[in-house]
């Protein structure tokens, strides 16, 4: 039987987390280029995917897929802004040096799924509309090839339905609330 655990984290925790995001951002900046911010971030997945880690923290580290499949899709065509803001989040997966270090058997990678969560709820609104993306896009072509025609041949049905999420996203953006209490605001 699954049992629900449930924490809040302080104002105080919060701005730890915070501390160390932007430790990790600048070091970032000035050590590492966004390939090695992506790689230690798919590195976090990879563990997620083979270790035998708690469930509750294997199911949130695998949220970051997503994360770095919306910058590497180039049909999604994020502004240098939203990658910024998403490679500014995963910055802090590349810092070696965490709340928890990684190495403690099972609870090594609680503060990772933690930040993973709090991430979640700040990119909630490029998450949800880039899976919409993929759903559309994925029915779309399943639509055209029964149709017999080629999904391939014309996208700018792609293009279309980019531009009116990415157009949600920034409504989004402009009227959240700012008192949200896991805002961190990825720059």
């Amino acid at each position: 039987m699954p049992l629900d655990i449930t924490f809040t984290l302080s104002d105080r925790d919060l701005e730890r987390f915070k501390t160390i995001v932007l430790k990790a951002r600048s070091a970032s900046t000035s050590n590492q280029g966004q390939a090695d911010i992506e790689k230690a971030a798919y590195k976090i997945v990879e563990v997620a995917m083979n270790s035998d880690l708690p469930d509750f923290i294997a199911q949130r580290l695998l949220q970051l897929k997503v994360l770095l499949e919306m910058l590497k899709d180039d049909e999604w065509d994020l502004s240098d802004h939203e990658q910024e803001r998403i490679m500014s989040a995963l910055s802090y997966f590349a810092d070696p040096i965490d709340l928890i270090p990684d190495h403690i058997p099972g609870i090594g990678f609680l503060d990772d799924a933690m930040f993973v969560e709090i991430i979640i709820r700040e990119l909630k609104a490029e998450i949800e509309a880039y899976g919409d993306f993929c759903e559309y896009r994925s029915t779309e072509e399943t639509r055209l090839r029964e149709q017999g025609l080629d999904p391939d041949e014309n996208r700018e049905w792609v293009s279309a339905k980019r531009d009116e999420l990415h157009s949600r996203v920034n409504k989004s953006r402009e009227t959240s609330d700012d008192d949200d209490e896991f805002v961190f605001h990825f720059l």
